[in-house]
């Protein structure tokens, strides 16, 4: 009997290694779909460096529409050397963020088999990074006067909302009430004078609403240093859009690798589909030749299916992932000497196990 339950998933694959390990993260996907009684229906989008070089465009005038018909994006990488980063991320990244109000980008932080924590003394890791995702710092108020001009400056407006902060700082609290009530605010209220001390209000407003989560004030340069020193002493993190940026790609360092950290930008929502991505790059330098890790963005598909309402399947997911480096199947970035293909053959026999 075929599934009642199907879900409609736009994949954009990207640059780089994106074309490798996005296939890999889809077959996993439909291997757990399978097992837990439901349906991926993929929509493959050719968008990236390619069609720009093509088109002038990453994607086509009526991409946003299009993709607002489904249920979740799965993206692979974005970015080519010949290209400014600029020019690839402005041009579909963050127009998608954007536009689908995928306000809070939700980043995982474990320690998974066979990775090492360049930390002495770390050997086990959880903790979760809400980042801020659609305002803040990464705005698009401000220009360039006099260009090439010895006066020649640059203005960038940082843009905070009661609605943008309140809405954040209350998913964060949603979440750090589920998992023991710690919730670490990242602010430099001190130094930036408007902005920061109208964060702090707001968390502090929003987490008064939730009498099982304290809320702690930290200034982001004392933070940072503890995420390295005492990382333990943490668990949830609500920050700006910079200031998540910057804090979710240490804690993926400390937990020993960024290549195969997960990402989630979130509508929670479901007004709107969110999006789905590993936290690394297209790596130009490995792409094509079949050695790439697939795991951050199996993880992350996890993730998608976990959004979507399917926890078990996404739970299988990542446990197939997971055994599949504890049994030492690992690619060369992490030691080992699986491609591609070989670590994705040992997760689908664990999928399907």
């Amino acid at each position: 009997m075929e599934s009642t339950r199907r879900y409609t998933v736009d994949v954009i694959a990207g640059d780089g290694i994106g074309q490798e390990v996005t296939p890999a993260a889809m077959r996993c996907a439909d291997a757990v779909a399978q097992a837990h009684g439901f349906r991926i229906d993929w929509r493959e989008r050719d968008w990236g460096s390619d069609r720009y070089r093509a088109h002038g465009r990453m994607m086509p005038v009526d991409g946003l529409e299009t993709l607002a018909t489904g249920d979740a994006i799965l993206l692979g990488a974005v970015g080519a050397p010949d290209i400014a980063d600029e020019v690839t991320l402005w041009g579909l990244l963050i127009p998608i963020r954007r536009e689908f109000l995928q306000y809070v980008n939700l980043r995982p932080i474990r320690i998974l088999p066979g990775v090492v924590s360049p930390l002495r003394g770390v050997d086990e890791l959880d903790l979760v990074i809400v980042r801020e995702n659609v305002e803040g710092e990464y705005s698009e108020v401000g220009g360039r006067l006099y260009r090439g001009r010895p006066e020649e400056m640059a203005v960038q407006e940082s843009v905070f909302t009661r609605t943008g902060v309140a809405r954040v700082a209350r998913y964060a609290a949603e979440l750090a009430r589920t998992r023991g009530g710690r919730l670490v605010s990242a602010t430099k209220s001190n130094g930036i004078i408007h902005t920061m001390p109208f964060w702090d209000e707001v968390v502090a407003e929003v987490v008064a609403g939730y009498p099982q989560v304290q809320v702690e004030k930290v200034l982001i340069d004392a933070l940072a240093a503890r995420l390295v020193l005492k990382p333990h002493s943490v668990d949830v993190v609500v920050a700006s859009n910079l200031f998540g940026d910057i804090l979710s790609d240490l804690v993926a360092g400390v937990a020993g690798s960024i290549g195969v950290a997960p990402s989630a930008n979130l509508n929670p929502e479901k007004a709107h589909p969110s999006m789905f991505e590993p936290v690394h790059g297209s790596a130009p330098d490995i792409a094509g030749r079949g050695v790439a890790n697939p795991v951050g963005t199996m993880w992350a598909a996890a993730m998608m299916l976990d959004h979507l309402g399917e926890p078990d399947a996404a739970r299988a997911l990542e446990a197939a992932f997971e055994q599949a480096m504890a049994a030492g199947v690992r690619t060369a970035d992490l030691g080992g000497s699986a491609g591609t293909e070989e670590f994705t053959r040992e997760v689908l026999a664990r999928c399907t196990a």
